[in-house]
C-alpha cells in the first residue's frame, strides 16, 4: 500500500493512503508454462490472500499498475480496474 500511495496523488482532501482490505481464500491451478510464487506446476493451490481496494485518479492508473507489477510477488497478480463516479459529482454546489 505504501508503494502504491507513493506514485499517486491523494483522492480525498486531507487524506493519503486510503485503502481497505479483507482476507480471501484464493485458488488456482498452475499451468506448466508458469513460474508460480506459490504452489506447484500442474497442481491446484489454495491460499490465504488479502484483497486490497482503493480509488485512484485516472491519470495515475498507469503509474499505479506499474508499481503493483514491480512490488507484487505473483507472476500474474489479479488486478481489476473499475471506473467509479465520485458522489460529489452529483452535488454541484460542493
Amino acid at each position: 500500500m505504501d508503494a502504491i500511495d507513493s506514485v499517486m496523488e491523494p483522492v480525498y482532501p486531507g487524506y493519503r493512503r486510503c485503502f481497505y482490505y479483507y482476507p480471501v481464500k484464493g485458488t488456482w491451478k498452475t499451468m506448466e508454462s508458469a513460474n508460480p510464487y506459490n504452489g506447484s506446476k500442474g497442481e491446484i493451490t489454495v491460499a490465504e490472500e488479502l484483497r486490497v481496494k482503493f480509488v485512484c485518479r485516472k491519470e495515475d492508473i498507469s503509474s499505479v499498475l506499474q508499481k503493483i507489477r514491480e512490488v507484487h510477488p505473483y507472476e500474474e497478480p489479479a488486478i481489476d480496474v473499475v471506473p467509479q463516479i465520485g458522489w460529489k459529482e452529483f452535488i454541484p454546489s460542493l
